[in-house]
């Protein structure tokens, strides 16, 4: 069933009868998130120091925000997670998941290094992924500068984040650097196309619909051919074997679950360590929901209690 609180949202969504994504411009979806992160998200959440920088890695420069959840002593490294914010690719920010990267970096008592990759439309595919990759190979690389231990490094997301880790670890695996402690997957996308059973049976009435969905991924692809490029689908890669760990969380009332459950499968069927979870009565985008969904802050524990065992295993 769906979970009260959900259902609760969902009625103020709908009294609210505010346009759906796929009918704004990319500007104004963004400044719809914003303002609907701002109600459900939590507030004042507490963390040691939030730093956002500019670095400069494959002749790009990217801004990351760095959160530490204590002091670190001069010569001192705790483990890292570099996260990618959800968003279709087309909206979100550092600041939409600001809560949910503070969370994270206080319970699994690591550093996270939230990154600011290109969106589209204005940057296309695979504008997102080479971002992503640059992101990760100066963490691997200068870590030591943010306090990060790269013997110790993690890579998450939410959605479209979730589908950025995704593909990092599989690139990073490809190229042989950097190893990789974990990956921590938040109901990510990782089909080619959106033809689930999920995605037809959730296609209206959960905040992400069907409708808004292939309108992210027009922003995003450059021709359907892109739809056959693992970098955008990582569950048509042909090899997901010697990928590390993974934590897969899907909602049961998403369009992606069908799609992060087929992932996990894979992943297990390659030989890799996998916990999938499944919030059963949660909805797409739930974990940015911490001061309005109980199941948000349980979630957040969840993720960090995997992340903190991946790290002692490193």
């Amino acid at each position: 069933m769906l979970d009260p609180q959900a259902k609760a949202i969902l009625e103020a969504a709908r009294n609210a009868a505010l346009p759906e994504m796929w009918q704004l411009t990319p500007d104004q979806g963004r400044e719809q998130y914003k303002l609907r992160i701002a109600k459900l998200g939590a507030k004042n959440e507490p963390i040691h120091a939030a730093e956002t920088l500019r670095i400069d890695e494959d002749d790009r420069a990217l801004r990351i925000r760095v959160y530490k959840p204590r002091e670190i002593m001069i010569g001192e490294h705790l483990p890292g997670l570099l996260w990618f914010h959800g968003g279709g690719f087309v909206i979100g920010d550092l600041d939409t998941h600001d809560s949910v990267c503070r969370r994270l970096s206080r319970l699994a008592e690591c550093v996270v290094v939230s990154v600011d990759y290109r969106l589209a439309p204005e940057s296309k595919f695979p504008a997102a992924v080479d971002d992503a990759m640059a992101a990760l190979r100066w963490v691997a690389r200068h870590g030591e500068r943010i306090g990060v231990d790269a013997a110790r490094l993690a890579v998450g997301g939410d959605s479209a984040g979730g589908n950025l880790a995704a593909v990092c670890a599989i690139l990073a695996r490809n190229e042989g650097y950097p190893k990789l402690a974990h990956q921590l997957l938040i109901y990510p996308c990782t089909a080619p196309e959106p033809e689930t059973p999920s995605h037809h049976k959730f296609a209206e009435g959960h905040l992400l619909t069907r409708k808004t969905i292939t309108w992210f991924y027009a922003q995003y692809l450059r021709s359907s051919k892109d739809t056959q490029d693992f970098r955008f689908g990582p569950l048509i890669a042909d090899d997901l074997a010697n990928l590390a760990p993974t934590f897969l969380l899907v909602a049961g009332f998403d369009p992606l679950r069908d799609e992060g459950v087929q992932y996990a499968t894979r992943l297990i069927e390659a030989g890799n360590r996998v916990a999938l979870v499944n919030y059963e009565g949660m909805i797409h985008g739930f974990l940015q929901m911490l001061g309005a969904v109980d199941a948000a802050s349980r979630a957040a524990i969840e993720a960090a209690n995997a992340l903190k065992q991946a790290f002692a295993a490193a």
